[in-house]
């Protein structure tokens, strides 16, 4: 009888498995085509400069610039992965005073953008900032010469900035798998007299590799998508060469180049974050597995672990917070909370929103199609979604621009010919090449997110659907989508702050005239009246808050349990 009905409706999970609709399919190759088509026309660019301009980029411009990238990102690798590491497997292992409100405290410097820290450490620890004016006044110093203070404007203070803000990746993966690993491996450790310091050296740390690369990789990539913090503070990396080869030379060929040899950095990093989670299947059983219990730390050794925790949460969160409130009140800044100030906050809403619910339909429509047919169509884009969080925000743009302009030129021409007037650009004008470029950017935070909650669920369910004669929009609409809810909500607050915070890809892509938050702080900044801007920053940053305090809460209500076979690499990047 369930196989008549099956025939009857034209439906049976043989069917389902072997195809989806031709609009899914036809939907799931315009997405692909999205995300691909930036690094085309940005190839094609590069081709087509003139052929001086690559020697002279080859003997000016990119030497430094590449040195300076290897540099800053090697530098963030360290600094960064270090702060991560210690400060996870202290409030993992360890008990310590104040290690219940550092657990919610470490993560929050993600909702700093980096650009921001680097205006305020400037104004705090610049020569004329408050720091050295201090130092002045109480040592009696009239001048630089007479004492030495580290430059912050210079390529270690890039390094410390980017690192107080972005250590957080490293720490929420490094902490996810030191949650996850068995007490009876370290207590035999223990037993066989290994110090602290060994078991984390030779158990802890390689067993967290995997989450480990993933988490360096996040990291390193928004240093390379970074132009706001690297401009400002001296440190001429590719990005910030790009950025001026296009608007301050006019050489859109030889931004271009440069941006070829950026996306080759973050090809790079790919494989290296891929090479690092090689070999990541470790085997636990659930019968016998138990977390890790915390070890009280007593006297100093306490205090010193929540000194060394306390330190990352103050330079990458506190500090910032604070400076940016002072100035507000200080400077009286509530009162640009005017029409002006509140039109800019509209338009940062309302690009954000338009993008996170656009990423969103498009990541349940991937999502759906692998899940109801496994093809190489949805496979390969699938993976291509993935890339475009790799596309630093000034390739992105720089990609997006010939397209864009081409299919507003076409649209304009047919309606020439339609009516006899002129439309005008209506993605380029109207802010559409913002919010293209925030969806091939941040598409793989939901598809990722919405994956690993669906890969979560039992595929028996969808079976007993299948069986009783459920169609492909049933299973998408009754069954899917409200196991997704969890992982939808999570990948909206996350998508909407990472486009508030956007900066490279909004400021190369913004129609004349308009002014997101991001857009306006640097703008201030430029001017070198950043102080103006603290307003602006302090709303970012808060609005920020909001998904990295649930980021915690999840966290840290997951079950801290692992079943056989589990692949400890599927870590959601924050």
């Amino acid at each position: 009888m369930i196989a008549k009905t099956q025939t009857a409706i034209g439906f049976s999970p043989r069917t389902m498995a072997r195809g989806i609709p031709w609009w899914l399919s036809a939907a799931v190759a315009a997405v692909g085509l999205l995300v691909v088509l930036p690094v085309g026309a940005l190839i094609g660019i590069a081709a087509e400069g003139d052929a001086e301009i690559w020697p002279h980029l080859i003997a000016n411009v990119l030497p430094a610039s590449t040195i300076d990238t290897l540099a800053l990102l090697a530098g963030v690798a360290i600094v960064a992965g270090s702060m991560g590491i210690t400060t996870a497997w202290l409030v993992t292992a360890h008990h310590f005073p104040g290690r219940s409100i550092l657990v919610w405290l470490l993560p929050l410097p993600l909702a700093v953008p980096t650009y921001i820290t680097a205006y305020i450490y400037v104004e705090i620890f610049d020569s004329a900032g408050l720091a050295q004016m201090a130092l002045r006044d109480l040592m009696g110093w009239r001048s630089r010469a007479d004492y030495w203070f580290p430059e912050i404007r210079s390529l270690p203070g890039c390094i410390l900035v980017l690192s107080v803000v972005l250590y957080p990746y490293i720490y929420i993966a490094a902490r996810a798998m030191f949650l996850t690993q068995s007490a009876s491996m370290l207590e035999v450790a223990r037993t066989l007299g290994a110090s602290r310091i060994k078991l984390f050296r030779i158990i802890a740390l390689p067993l967290a590799r995997p989450a480990l690369a993933v988490g360096v990789s996040l990291a390193l990539l928004e240093a390379l998508n970074d132009i706001g913090a690297s401009e400002y503070l001296g440190v001429r990396t590719l990005t910030v060469s790009v950025y001026n080869t296009w608007l301050n030379r006019g050489s859109l060929a030889g931004a271009a180049q440069i941006a070829c040899v950026m996306l080759a950095f973050a090809v790079g990093l790919i494989l290296i974050e891929r090479y690092g989670r090689r070999d990541r299947r470790y085997a636990l059983s659930p019968k016998r597995h138990r977390t890790v219990h915390p070890v009280p730390l007593a006297g100093g050794r306490g205090w010193t672990a929540s000194l060394l925790c306390a330190l990352p949460v103050f330079m990458g969160f506190i500090l910032p917070t604070g400076f940016l409130l002072r100035e507000t009140l200080r400077g009286g800044l509530v009162d640009q909370f005017n029409l002006d100030f509140l039109a800019h906050f509209m338009t940062t809403i309302g690009l954000s929103v338009i993008a996170t619910i656009v990423v969103l339909v498009i990541a349940v429509l991937l999502v759906s199609a692998a899940r109801l047919s496994k093809n190489s169509l949805t496979k390969g884009v699938l993976l291509a979604a993935g890339l475009g969080y790799a596309l630093p925000g000034t390739v992105l743009a720089l990609g997006l621009m010939t397209p864009l302009v081409g299919f507003d030129n076409l649209i304009g021409t047919v309606w020439r010919h339609l009516t006899g007037e002129r439309l005008g650009l209506l993605l380029m004008g109207a802010a559409g090449g913002i919010i293209i470029a925030y969806v091939i950017r941040f598409l793989s935070i939901a598809t990722g997110s919405l994956s690993a909650g669906l890969d979560r669920v039992s595929p028996s369910l969808e079976d007993a659907a299948r069986t009783l004669g459920a169609s492909r929009r049933e299973m998408v609409w009754k069954i899917q989508i409200p196991l997704m809810r969890p992982a939808l909500a999570s990948a909206a607050l996350l998508i909407f702050v990472d486009c508030i915070k956007e900066l490279p890809a909004t400021l190369l892509l913004r129609p004349l005239n308009t002014e997101t938050l991001s857009t306006l702080v640097y703008t201030y900044a430029s001017r070198g009246r950043f102080e103006d801007g603290s307003l602006a920053a302090l709303v970012i940053v808060l609005v920020g808050l909001i998904p990295v305090i649930q980021l915690v809460r999840s966290a840290e209500a997951r079950p801290k349990v692992v079943a056989d076979n589990t692949d400890l690499s599927g870590t959601a990047s924050p």
